[in-house]
């Protein structure tokens, strides 16, 4: 339906903030226009890759408004109650005769369109939602069926010859402002398709130099042979952790996967583009704040006969699988055009049961009218149209290989507590109900060591509510797995001692296993920095009954230290200071950086006297401010620990010079992921505090007449905001501090300099070997 244009019956519309937000209020088209109520419209642009050209319509000649002139491939109003992308789905369905999935539509942009027209009686203020669907080839004219309401003709027609008919003002076509907002649609085309083969292989080859690879090894020897042989089944049903993680970050990721690994051995740039995909696991870069490194035009090619239409000697309509060149913050756990209003209407409605699910780790949520089928052209008049999937539905086909493969494992094995994990793991992923198998994994003691399942929930950046599989598979190092006992079994201690006010501190704090292995393989949710430790499970409701367990990748550990953090140290720590920087300082940060995560608020009381989390209750903040505690209340533990005799001495000076480089280290990862954002809060907290100082030939030291007591009041700070659940403390404090100030700055230019690795990226030899002979 043309915007603009008259209906039998009106339509109403959805009113939006300046903002482009919902309001939760719906007015008649007529009564929106009349008011210049802010609503939301689609753009539909059909663009054939191999002819550079944009598919145009001719608006039919008794239109309202610019009648007869070519215009958008398809363009409507999003109906009260509808979404954009079912829209423009639906709009190039009725207008064109065009049927194609979700996955054929890139979001480019949104433009707002403020105008007046009619005298004054027809006022457009309309946030307008840019698609892009990109064709191998020009659609046959005659495979489109036209809406003879709405459209007249189509034709095809050069993006360059377009937009100098744009730019002139040609009356034969709908007027854009090509050099304002709008200009994006021919500057994200122009751009995207120049023959730059040579620029882009040397800007991908600098993207890759930045991680350093390194093989992890692991002995054996510990092992029997029954858990040799369930090793090559546990890799095996690691791998399928990775087919879903692909699926959990974008719907089309799953196509562009396969299409880039089938394209490897092309040429250089193709090559290159599969190696720094598979470090990534999705087109947007961890290390440059998720930009896109690829585009559509680097996407799978599929093909679709039934889209249109046929027409003879025609094979159909062969489109490029999309991805917004912005990562979606809510990944493909939620339908890519929900946003928090819908959300939160739609939540209102639901059981406490349904609550649950909804904001829980393990479902996700869709869509009954998002399907590839043809009810798209089937609108909804209900307040939303959401629906909980769990994962055992949404990802079947996989957890049902790997939960065969894990009972298989479990079969083999003669570890008691390995057995229960395995076999207790494979039902959890055919049930969904992960609490026994996840306190199975707690009181894992085998010399084989395995975690996976749904646990951390980084990738949703909308609400945090979702868990993304993974998968740990190592060899337990029991000597030092011995050594670090001591953490775990002061965590009641720690916990009432904590800069906090003590109404806020628990009283319940179980001590927490530690299990150091040396890794053999991992997958799923490990792309960009690779994971040095984790403190798990998430789930509130076994940290409150059971605590949490914590696992030291030491392999990993050792390889960060000695290709990143000593250089870092060289570089950017004084002379006087450096020598202090060493790798049990280091390990043993990171050691109490995973202790933690286990202390301090998690299950809370509002001030209304509510029950809740302050996973729930900060949301998108949480997983940037969790990290940041973990990471300076493991640094007020240590000296802590020190300070009562626990630890040596000796170690004081070295934790907080240590800490200093390994700021430098984790901030490198980008203020978009959490580690990086919590670091950077850190840093330009305690250099505010002048416990950090920046001497003038641009190295760092440490006052440690200053450190203590700068770490304690951040300490505070952050405890106490979780401790309220308040979402807008943390916003404030966030904002305030997690920039990339003069000092960073500084830092990071040396570094860049002279090309220090921002992490690893590891390869499995014992891995690749064991699959081999089998």
């Amino acid at each position: 339906m043309g915007h603009g244009d008259q209906v039998h019956e009106e339509e109403h519309f959805d009113i939006l903030t300046k903002t482009g937000l919902k309001t939760g209020v719906s007015k008649p088209r007529s009564a929106v226009h009349r008011d210049g109520d802010y609503h939301r419209a689609v753009h539909v642009w059909i663009f054939a890759e191999s002819t550079q050209e944009l598919l145009l319509q001719r608006r039919t000649d008794f239109k309202d408004s610019w009648p007869g002139l070519w215009d958008i491939s398809s363009a409507g109003h999003v109906s009260a109650g509808d979404t954009s992308l079912i829209t423009a789905r639906r709009e190039l369905q009725e207008e064109l005769g065009v049927n194609l999935p979700k996955d054929a539509f890139e979001l480019l942009f949104v433009f707002l369109q403020e105008c007046v027209t009619n005298d004054g009686k027809f006022i457009d203020n309309e946030f307008d939602d840019v698609y892009l669907v990109t064709t191998l080839a020009p659609i046959p004219l005659e495979a489109f069926t036209l809406q003879e309401s709405e459209v007249s003709a189509v034709k095809y027609i050069s993006v360059e010859d377009y937009k100098h008919l744009l730019a002139k003002g040609d009356p034969h076509y709908v007027p854009h402002q090509i050099d304002g907002q709008y200009g994006q649609l021919f500057d994200i085309i122009t751009k995207r398709y120049q023959d730059n083969t040579e620029g882009r292989t040397l800007l991908l080859q600098k993207k890759l130099n930045r991680y350093a690879p390194i093989s992890l090894t692991a002995e054996l020897t510990g092992l029997t042979e029954e858990d040799k042989e369930a090793l090559v089944l546990l890799i095996q049903a690691a791998k399928t952790m990775d087919d879903i993680f692909h699926q959990q970050v974008w719907y089309s990721n799953p196509s562009l996967r396969e299409w880039l690994n089938g394209h490897g051995q092309i040429s250089e740039l193709d090559m290159l583009k599969w190696k720094y995909y598979s470090i990534n696991k999705s087109p947007w870069s961890c290390l440059d704040e998720n930009e896109a490194f690829l585009t559509t035009a680097d996407s799978a090619v599929k093909l679709l006969p039934e889209a249109t239409k046929p027409v003879a000697g025609w094979k159909g309509l062969e489109y490029k699988a999309a991805f917004p060149m912005l990562k979606p913050p809510g990944a493909n756990f939620y339908p890519p055009d929900m946003d928090k209003m819908e959300f939160g209407l739609w939540m209102k409605g639901l059981s406490e049961i349904e609550y649950q699910n909804a904001t829980g780790f393990f479902n996700v949520i869709r869509r009954h009218s998002d399907s590839d089928s043809n009810n798209v052209a089937v609108s909804t008049n209900s307040t939303s149209d959401l629906y909980i999937s769990p994962y055992s539905q949404e990802y079947s086909a996989f957890l049902a290989k790997a939960a065969e493969l894990l009972h298989k494992a479990g079969d083999l094995t003669r570890s008691p507590s390995l057995k229960r994990l395995l076999h207790s793991k494979a039902d959890a992923f055919l049930s969904n109900d992960y609490y026994d198998s996840d306190i199975a994994w707690m009181e894992l003691d085998s010399k084989l060591d395995v975690t996976i399942g749904p646990y951390e929930t980084y990738e949703d950046e909308l609400f945090g509510y979702k868990a993304t599989f993974e998968a740990f598979i190592g060899i337990r190092d029991d000597k030092a797995t011995a050594k670090v006992k001591l953490f775990g079994d002061q965590l009641q201690v720690l916990e009432q001692n904590l800069p906090m006010d003590n109404i806020y501190k628990s009283q319940d704090v179980i001590s927490a296993p530690i299990r150091v292995i040396e890794l053999v393989y991992n997958s799923g949710d490990v792309k960009g920095p690779q994971t040095a430790a984790f403190n798990l499970p998430n789930d509130e409701r076994i940290v409150k009954d059971r605590g949490t367990s914590m696992v030291m990748l030491k392999n990993v550990s050792e390889a960060k230290f000695k290709l990143i953090l000593q250089p870092i140290a060289d570089l950017c720590i004084t002379k006087e200071q450096r020598e202090l920087v060493d790798f049990d300082s280091f390990f043993t940060h990171t050691i109490c950086h995973e202790c933690c995560h286990g202390i301090g608020p998690h299950t809370i009381t509002l001030p209304s006297g509510q029950k809740s989390t302050v996973r729930l209750e900060l949301q998108e903040l949480h997983s940037a401010l969790e990290e940041a505690k973990a990471d300076i209340v493991g640094l007020w533990a240590l000296n802590f620990l020190i300070v009562k005799d626990l630890l040596p001495k000796s170690l004081v000076k070295s934790i907080y010079v240590s800490f200093l480089a390994g700021c430098f280290r984790s901030i490198r990862f980008g203020l978009e992921e959490a580690h990086g954002k919590g670091q950077a809060l850190q840093f330009n907290w305690l250099f505010e505090k002048g416990a950090f100082v920046l001497h003038p030939d641009q190295t760092f030291s440490v006052d440690f007449n200053k450190i203590g007591g700068a770490v304690e009041s951040l300490s505070r700070e952050v405890l106490t905001i979780q401790a309220k659940g308040d979402k807008d403390a943390a916003r404030l404090l966030l904002e305030k501090y997690c920039e990339m100030t003069q000092p960073l700055n500084i830092a990071l230019e040396k570094l860049a300099k002279v090309e220090v690795p921002v992490d690893i990226v590891p390869d499995f030899p014992i891995m690749t070997n064991l699959l081999d002979k089998k």
